[in-house]
C-alpha cells in the first residue's frame, strides 16, 4: 500500500511504519490481534480493555479507530441489543506479524538483560 502523504523526513520507510504502528499502545494492541488471529477469532472491545487495564477507554477507541483506517485491523458490529463490536486484523495487518514478533522477542531479551544489569 504506496502511501506518499505523510509527514516525515522524504524517503524515510521507517519512521513512516513508526508513525503508524507506533506509541504506547498499538504495538499491544497489534500484538493481542495477531495472536487472536493464530486462533482464527477475534477480539471484542471489552476483552481488550480486560487484557489491557491500563489503557482509558477513550484512548483504546481511538488507538482502535487509527489501526482500521490504515487497514490493519477491522471492525466487525453484530446487530444485537447491546451491539456486540469485534476486531481482528485484516489481511495487510497479519504483514505486520514477523515484525511483532521480532519486537516480542527482543522485548523479552531487554527484560532479561534488565533483570540482570540491576543485580
Amino acid at each position: 500500500m504506496p502511501h506518499t502523504d505523510y509527514d516525515c523526513n522524504l524517503g524515510c520507510p521507517v519512521e513512516r511504519a513508526l508513525e503508524i504502528i507506533g506509541g504506547k499502545w498499538k504495538g499491544a494492541i497489534l500484538y493481542h490481534l495477531l495472536d487472536s488471529s493464530n486462533q482464527d477469532t477475534s477480539i471484542r472491545f471489552n476483552e481488550l480493555r480486560r487484557i489491557m487495564p491500563n489503557i482509558t477507554q477513550r484512548m483504546l477507541t481511538k488507538q482502535l479507530r487509527e489501526l482500521e483506517e490504515t487497514k490493519l485491523i477491522s471492525r466487525t458490529v453484530h446487530p444485537e441489543v447491546p451491539p456486540r463490536v469485534e476486531y481482528a486484523m485484516t489481511d495487510y495487518g497479519k504483514t505486520l506479524a514477523p515484525v511483532i514478533e521480532s519486537l516480542r522477542i527482543w522485548g523479552i531479551s531487554h527484560l532479561d538483560n534488565n533483570d540482570t544489569s540491576q543485580n
